[in-house]
């Protein structure tokens, strides 16, 4: 799930007949389509492909094996199929890939899963219709989703409105990939040197947020949970900017207010009392050492010149221009946090609402 599709403009300043809901009606309502497929990421490309292939080649196999879930609630991991089987054997070649795309280590759980797109979809599974699996579409603003029938037959889908006819989509686990992305970016930036250094010392001061509430975009029905993290940066006691990750796995939806208490700043490493905050979106196609790189080439040439300068811009523009079209998504931003900032804050996209308060990490 995004939550800032509509506001890239904003950052930026700081195809065919669509077959709607009815598709159960028969081919009428859902015409096979012939046309090019766009271009899409590497990891999109590779579920695509799955997609297409549990319908095709390996649709008794994913049946026989039980890989589609009867109910919205959980994901099933493509790993599940044995590891001698045909499909076993295409699905951790995928697996494979997709690590490689995200810039995560080989050694990396299996990410790829399949899940029911939506509840409402449970009643046409009991009934017997045959269900369609796709991928979402890597494109945020993309107006239609590709789906597979019987046969690997592609068939387009309206992006805006739930489908009568059962979809499984094909997509990455992204809270294991968001895990082990933010191991990438910290062990990265720790051999630039732009890590924190948690100084021994009787306490410290942090940044705890009370509550937290992102703005409505109205998500189409084919994006999951949002998987959230956030990129704290200020200037560590050797002058350098030093860049710390944090999950925010409990903001799953927007329109949702979240009381975390959580601590995203911790003033412990820094030499002025105050630091920046970046909240972004883990997407499928984020690759998380090329994120990792940029901010660290990015930061390396900013210098302390004795007076605290605010790092959000430099942040946003280590961020290569095409990932304001793809991934990873850029949700909001806060200036100038500080060791006394408390009270509701609205971020500079008008996206994110958050309450914080100053927290005392006593030590032990």
């Amino acid at each position: 799930m995004s939550s800032s599709r509509s506001f890239r403009l904003a950052v930026s300043a700081l195809g065919a007949v669509m077959v709607t809901a009815g598709l159960l009606a028969g081919p009428a309502n859902a015409e096979p389509d012939t046309a090019a497929p766009r271009a899409t990421d590497p990891v999109t490309e590779v579920t695509d492909r799955l997609a297409a292939q549990l319908t095709g080649r390996y649709a008794a196999e994913a049946k026989r094996f039980g890989l589609f879930p009867t109910t919205a609630e959980h994901a099933v991991n493509l790993a599940d199929a044995p590891a001698d089987s045909a499909l076993g054997r295409a699905v951790r070649a995928a697996n494979r890939e997709v690590l490689a795309a995200k810039g995560l280590p080989a050694d990396s759980a299996p990410l790829l899963t399949v899940r029911l797109a939506d509840p409402s979809m449970v009643d046409a599974l009991r009934r017997g219709v045959t269900p369609l699996v796709a991928s979402s579409p890597s494109d945020d603003e993309a107006t239609s989703v590709t789906a597979y029938g019987r046969d690997a037959k592609r068939v387009l889908l309206d992006a805006e409105r739930i489908p009568h006819r059962p979809v499984y989509l094909v997509e990455v686990d992204s809270a294991a990939a968001l895990a082990e992305g933010m191991d990438v970016i910290q062990s990265t930036l720790a051999q630039h040197g732009q890590a924190p250094q948690v100084r021994a010392a009787a306490g410290y001061w942090a940044t705890q947020v009370t509550s937290i509430r992102l703005r409505d975009d109205a998500e189409p029905w084919h994006k999951g949970k949002a998987e959230i993290f956030a990129i704290a940066a200020g200037f560590g006691q050797d002058g350098k900017v030093k860049v710390d990750t944090v999950e925010m796995p409990y903001l799953d939806h927007d329109d949702t207010t979240y009381y975390p208490g959580q601590l995203l700043v911790h003033f412990s490493s820094y030499k002025y009392n105050l630091a920046d905050l970046v909240l972004m979106e883990e997407d499928s196609g984020t690759n998380y050492r090329d994120l990792a790189l940029a901010l660290a080439q990015a930061l390396l040439t900013i210098v302390d010149g004795g007076v605290y300068i605010p790092l959000v811009n430099a942040i946003l523009n280590a961020l290569p221009d095409g990932w304001w079209t793809d991934d990873p998504d850029y949700v909001d931003s806060f200036y100038t946090l500080s060791t006394a900032t408390a009270g509701t804050l609205t971020g500079a996209a008008n996206n994110a609402t958050m309450t914080v308060a100053p927290y005392w990490v006593a030590p032990l």
